[in-house]
């Protein structure tokens, strides 16, 4: 008998959807047939790879109607922004696009004698553990060049959002994506860890805590497994003297409150030039208070609740221990918060990295904002952190930009724009962000190993 998993809905507090998990045997089971159905599905054709994959990715988009509010129902997401099928559809569409050229044999050289080059191998079978805040695009992110590289895919989901792998792998299955190729399954974090152990994957992507992370990292440690993880983040962003203050406002923000603060590329603390310092800080709040918080159900929402109490609650702990130590709450209580789920979006000044809430992950509707007098002094307290994975900088200097990106220890290096992925590019972090590149070339670098073929040709 498994475990029940229960995805309890943010907007009341009901259970929302219940699954059983595997049990250990079941799950070793269930990577068996993946590995069963590995070959045969690496011997089909790219480009049928490549169709298959797209007509699921279109399958997806044709339950959007009923996704939506799924959504809202699981983690809270307001109804009005439509869900996440233009990124789920533009990232797989990308990798689909480059993976001829990407997969392609590496050309080393042949002459009479030589015939040598590296081929792209996929791994076998992918465990992806897909997070709960972007469920689709997150999981995307490996499962659609997974498949097209010649992998099979076995995906685990967070409890939060319980059915959206239930949801991927029916749409891929009506597409013609054979069962055992894609499985979504129900795991107790026992039976995943004896999974990895058991050396039953060949490749393991986590998105999740740190934390998370590391439970994966020490059920793999002796196996050889390759580990992927993207964990935790403290993003920051640098608004400089010579800024659109507009456009710096109205981004960051956005970057900071959206999806309640619950991305993973979220801007969780800002340094502001003090020439502009006062001014951006006017904006913000002005903008922050014209947010309704609400039931992501109402079309008038823009503001839901978080994904679960337990997240609100530390959200809610950093605001306070960081206005006892002397900071600035701008933004008074919202009608609609309730002191669980629904939390008020907040604007934090007279900050100091002392704080929590400028060092921990906040993952929620909070961002500190400082004043700066330099460049030194703004890279000095970006790179004060644990996590790497995102920068914005704001700047009209392209080359000051790519100075100070430079000197930063992060994943990704923005310069006026914030909190967006572009699947040309890896997505990657250091320090307890983890490690690993997903989407882009690099993406399909990981997906596969590298086999090389040294051929001495018989010339008598």
């Amino acid at each position: 008998m498994g475990q029940t998993l229960n995805c309890i809905s943010p907007i009341d507090g009901s259970v929302y959807a219940s699954r059983e998990t595997l049990s250990r045997d079941e799950g070793f089971a269930t990577a068996s047939a993946a590995r069963a159905a590995q070959k045969a599905w690496a011997a089909r054709p790219l480009q049928e790879r490549i169709d298959l994959v797209m007509a699921g990715v279109a399958a997806v988009g044709a339950m959007n109607d009923e996704i939506v509010p799924e959504l809202a129902h699981m983690m809270g997401r307001p109804v009005r922004y439509g869900g996440e099928f233009g990124g789920f559809n533009e990232r797989s569409s990308y990798m689909a696009q480059i993976a001829e050229t990407a997969l392609a044999d590496i050309e080393v050289g042949e002459d009479e004698d030589f015939k040598r080059y590296i081929k792209r191998i996929p791994h076998g079978v992918v465990f992806i553990v897909a997070p709960w805040n972007y469920p689709y695009m997150t999981a995307v992110n490996t499962l659609a060049p997974a498949l097209i590289a010649g992998n099979t895919v076995v995906l685990k989901h967070a409890t939060q959002t319980l059915l959206v792998g239930e949801r991927i792998a029916a749409a891929f299955h009506s597409a013609g994506v054979p069962a055992d190729v894609f499985q979504n399954v129900f795991l107790d974090h026992d039976t995943t860890s004896a999974l990895i152990a058991d050396r039953a994957f060949d490749f393991v992507n986590f998105t999740g805590s740190v934390g998370g992370g590391q439970a994966m990292e020490r059920a793999a440690a002796g196996t050889f497994t390759g580990v992927g993880t993207e964990l935790g983040g403290k993003d920051p962003g640098y608004v400089m003297e010579d800024a659109d203050l507009d456009a710096a406002v109205d981004t960051l923000i956005d970057g900071a409150m959206f999806n309640a603060g619950q991305c993973c590329c979220g801007i969780e603390r800002i340094y502001v030039h003090e020439s502009l310092y006062d001014d951006f800080v006017a904006k913000a709040v002005e903008i922050v208070k014209t947010y309704k918080l609400g039931n992501p159900l109402d079309a008038d929402t823009t503001m839901g609740p978080m994904a679960n109490v337990r997240f609100a609650a530390e959200v809610r702990a950093q605001i306070d221990e960081a206005v006892a130590a002397g900071a600035t709450a701008h933004i008074d209580t919202m009608e609609a918060d309730d002191g669980g789920a629904y939390l008020t979006p907040q604007i934090l000044t007279d900050v100091t990295h002392e704080m929590r809430v400028m060092r921990d992950e906040s993952f929620g509707p909070v961002v500190g904002i400082m004043k700066v007098s330099s460049d030194e002094e703004a890279l000095a307290l970006m790179n004060d952190s644990e996590f790497g994975l995102t920068a914005s900088l704001w700047t009209r200097d392209l080359d000051r930009a790519v100075r100070i990106g430079d000197e930063i220890e992060t994943g990704t290096v923005f310069m006026n724009r914030a909190d967006y992925l572009d699947p040309g590019l890896c997505w990657t972090g250091c320090k307890n962000t983890g490690r690993g590149g997903g989407l882009s070339v690099i993406g399909y670098q990981n997906l596969t190993r590298p086999k090389s073929y040294h051929l001495k040709k018989q010339t008598s």
